[in-house]
């Protein structure tokens, strides 16, 4: 008999969340100095990722709801495939390739995952990954992937042959992401019986409002999202199209963010962050939009897993709204406004209420769920995530793991995804958009290195007295940067 599990809500509410223009889709892109061994590739598919039974597994409705089946046809080959780049075989084809895929569903009546070895004209392979959001969340799955890379190109040991026990240790779990500063995941896992309230909630929604009436922070948080206008209107705003774009940055120095936060007295998602809103300003005032007074609200996942959900599948995490200072030219005055911002964060309750509302949507009709997709987009006009990964090189079937980059997909009508993801002491800024809305991304990425530059220029001419006296920075920073 085939065996079937029931879809938790919350990983329910990911799977109806898929839109023509907008598929739940999380992509990654993995780029390898040299070829991959294809057979060591196939064998660590099947001794890691397939030891979940979810990747073997497909998805399906009947009268009490969503579950998960065992596909009886399972062929790993409609899951492994392999792929050459047109023409020149150069970044911009296999940023058309990843784009095209993004466009593309995952086919219903099999497993949602694919993973496409590409051959490029760069140096070597790249390896794209789709998987559906609703088999997992960014950390169980990077974790997954993690699991299949070594620390040296040596062939793998016989006693590998045997798939391992998942108890991720702290050492594996270093290098996996967290989507959001750590200050912030602190202050969410600190409060544990806002946890638990979050999962009563997801088992019996009709609580809700008791406990509302005992949290006074969910309560305000609540109250908080209600009324919170929508975003400013901009071109990066709109009904999104059938067709994505994608693209990703040239690496900065880790080890140069660091030293200039320190002089600063700000932190690395501090300096990334402002970096994000600059670009965007940038690109806004090249088109010849205002961005004066200008803010832009982005959705942040938060990691809400606990000890006890390490190599567990499924979705455990929370959005917080991030408004990025876009329309504050000023680099300096900028980046202490994201840091200001950044710090009023540390204590909301946004997590723990946006889990518990995908929860109960996923629970209730699919025409409530998507009322609530539309009012929290409405809210912003991003999806960004910020991944630490590994900080030494990895090498996945013999091949060194170049430059990893990822993309989050974007819920309702949201049209642009930012990912920012460090590995290998360097940093890496990733964006896909709608080809409608924005279709030349490039144009965007190509400005972060910029943005952090105008900082890193500051640090090493001025003083750093002039760097931390609010009155110094305005004035100093307004006369030279009008020369621009």
């Amino acid at each position: 008999m085939t065996a079937q599990e029931k879809m938790s809500p919350v990983d329910t509410a990911w799977l109806r969340m898929d839109r023509p223009n907008n598929l739940m889709q999380i992509l990654g892109v993995m780029l390898f100095d040299g070829k991959l061994d294809f057979a060591r590739l196939r064998q660590r598919i099947e001794q890691r990722l397939l030891s979940h039974a979810r990747f073997r597994q497909f998805a399906r409705e009947d009268a009490t709801g969503w579950s998960w089946v065992d596909d009886p046809e399972f062929d790993l080959d409609n899951h492994l495939r392999r792929a050459a780049l047109p023409g020149k075989g150069d970044k911009a084809e296999l940023e058309r390739f990843v784009a095209d895929l993004a466009s593309t569903p995952l086919p219903p009546a099999r497993p949602l995952w694919q993973i496409h070895v590409v051959d490029t004209h760069m140096g070597g392979q790249a390896l794209v990954t789709r998987f559906h959001h609703c088999i997992a969340d960014g950390i169980a799955l990077v974790a997954v992937i993690m699991e299949m890379a070594d620390d040296a190109p040596a062939p793998l040991p016989a006693a590998a042959a045997t798939p391992p026990h998942h108890s991720h240790d702290d050492a594996l779990w270093g290098m996996v992401w967290h989507p959001i500063s750590r200050a912030v995941q602190a202050s969410v896992r600190a409060s544990t019986s806002l946890w638990a309230m979050s999962q009563d909630w997801l088992r019996n929604p009709w609580q809700a409002l008791d406990y509302a009436r005992l949290g006074s922070g969910m309560t305000a948080e609540a109250a908080k999202l209600l009324v919170m206008p929508n975003d400013s209107t901009t071109r990066f705003k709109g009904t999104p199209g059938l067709v994505k774009r994608v693209a990703w940055s040239e690496p900065i120095d880790l080890r140069e963010i660091k030293a200039v936060g320190k002089v600063l007295g700000c932190s690395v998602n501090d300096l990334l962050l402002s970096a994000v809103a600059g670009a965007l300003g940038a690109y806004l005032t090249d088109c010849g939009d205002a961005t004066e007074g200008v803010e832009l609200r982005a959705l942040v996942p938060v990691n809400l897993r606990q000890a006890a959900d390490a190599g567990k599948l499924g979705n455990r995490f929370g959005m917080v709204t991030l408004e990025l200072p876009v329309g504050v030219a000023n680099p300096l005055a900028r980046l202490y406004e994201t840091r200001r911002r950044m710090q009023a964060m540390k204590q909301s309750y946004q997590p723990a209420l946006t889990l518990t509302l995908l929860g109960a949507a996923g629970m209730g009709p699919k025409l409530v769920q998507e009322q609530l997709l539309d009012f929290l987009a409405n809210k912003a006009t991003a999806v960004m995530t910020n991944v630490p990964g590994a900080q030494q090189p990895l090498y996945f079937a013999g091949a060194r793991l170049r430059q990893p980059f990822f993309w989050v997909p974007q819920s309702g009508n949201i049209g642009m995804g930012v990912s920012i993801l460090s590995y290998a002491n360097q940093v890496q800024f990733g964006l896909i958009t709608d080809r409608r809305l924005v279709p030349d991304p490039e144009r965007i990425v190509s400005r972060f290195a910029e943005e952090f530059d105008k900082l890193l220029m500051l640090v090493l001419l001025e003083p750093p007295e002039c760097l931390h006296d609010p009155e110094l920075v305005e004035a100093h920073n307004a006369f030279y940067w009008s020369a621009e």
